[in-house]
């Protein structure tokens, strides 16, 4: 049995390409139990961040193996 959860990653980045984030601006939240929390989150931030064109958050998943 499997279980998912989802987290809200990412911050200011060095350039457009998203390839590299500023020394302390990245940003991990979570775990959420549901998409619809993370996505909640997600939204919070992208538009408090609306206005730094090199800010950019996503949702990631995680299986999550159970024992039994």
């Amino acid at each position: 049995m499997t279980k998912e959860r989802f987290w809200v990653l990412g911050g200011e980045f060095t350039s457009l390409r998203f390839e590299a984030l500023k020394d302390g601006a990245g940003q991990m939240l979570g775990p959420f139990e549901d998409r619809e929390a993370a996505q909640a989150v997600w939204r919070r931030l992208s538009r408090e961040h609306s206005s730094r064109a090199m800010a950019k958050f996503s949702i990631a998943s995680e299986q999550i193996v159970l024992p039994g």
